[in-house]
């Protein structure tokens, strides 16, 4: 929060944040601007984390990713359509991205299940979805005005500075109130690791543990969703990330720490390393492409569909 346009030091944040400095103008630089922008990344990026990775390990796959099984395109899809035709506001938006994300993936479930779910049934499926919420929300726009659909576009690429209070403040208290149940579930994400015989024997019950995970990791991703849009590829580098780190028995916590590292550092870049101003979308896109070209070669090479 001391680097920007205005420097400070940190002694004036700190002054700031805990009221034992009265300076009107640092206060507005970090309270009104600099604070809410970090506390959104942080949010952001600790539920992005922590939800990719419960979809990777419950998945059994390194491409399931909520980017790309509809979970985000539902919620885009609800979104745009809330910023074109109605007068709602940013309340509704964020409400109607979080209505977008569960039915999305109720939808991507319930097609998938087959006397249960498997990794590559839901992927597969999901992918399908995504590309037709990402093509009905092309043609939204395309019947939107041209200012509405600048707008639309803008929070289409993910950007943590664009929440207001009520976003942040939803995001935040989901964020506190649903990370301690993930990782008191943990056990049961490595039983059911094991296998679904495995699991059972463990004591496990296997659909109603899946359907809490996966639940939990939805919501998650809606209410980050919701707050900054659609940020890209967090969820799907930040356990891998974790795992390379800590290994999988302390992966959660770790990926929720690498997610917000991913998205206050992207944030940064993509507001004071480049002459423009960018989303923060731009920045994690241009990281998490890479990863996942080389994701898709590395499966491919070694014969995992998960």
């Amino acid at each position: 929060m001391m680097i920007g346009t205005f420097r400070l030091t940190a002694w004036e944040v700190v002054g700031s944040v805990f009221r034992l400095t009265d300076d009107p103008s640092v206060d507005f630089i970090v309270l009104d601007l600099r604070l809410p922008t970090a506390a959104t990344a942080v949010g952001v990026g600790l539920a992005l984390g922590v939800a990719g990775l419960v979809f990777q390990r419950l998945l059994a796959n390194p491409l399931a990713s909520p980017d790309f099984v509809g979970i985000s395109g539902g919620a885009s899809l609800f979104a745009v359509s809330t910023i074109l035709f109605s007068t709602w506001g940013a309340v509704a938006t964020s409400g109607m991205a979080l209505l977008g994300a569960v039915l999305a993936a109720v939808a991507v479930y319930l097609l998938a299940w087959r006397d249960g779910i498997t990794g590559y049934r839901f992927i597969l499926i999901g992918i399908g979805l995504s590309e037709l919420f990402v093509a009905l929300t092309g043609y939204v726009i395309a019947k939107a005005e041209l200012s509405d659909a600048r707008e639309a576009m803008t929070w289409l690429v993910g950007s943590v500075g664009s929440a207001g209070p009520f976003e942040l403040r939803a995001l935040l208290i989901g964020v506190a109130v649903l990370l301690p149940v993930v990782l008191v579930l943990s056990r049961r994400l490595g039983a059911l690791e094991l296998g679904d015989d495995a699991a059972s024997a463990l004591g496990v019950s296997v659909e109603r543990s899946r359907l809490v995970l996966l639940a939990l990791s939805v919501v998650l991703v809606a209410l980050a969703t919701a707050a900054a849009g659609p940020v890209a590829f967090v969820a799907l580098i930040s356990g891998p990330i974790a795992i390379r780190l800590v290994g999988n028995a302390a992966s959660l916590p770790a990926a929720a720490f690498v997610g917000a590292v991913i998205v206050l550092l992207a944030d940064l870049v993509a507001q004071h390393a480049l002459p423009v101003a960018l989303p923060t979308g731009v920045i994690t896109g241009a990281v998490g492409a890479p990863y996942l070209i080389w994701l898709l070669a590395t499966v491919n090479r070694e014969g995992r569909g998960g």
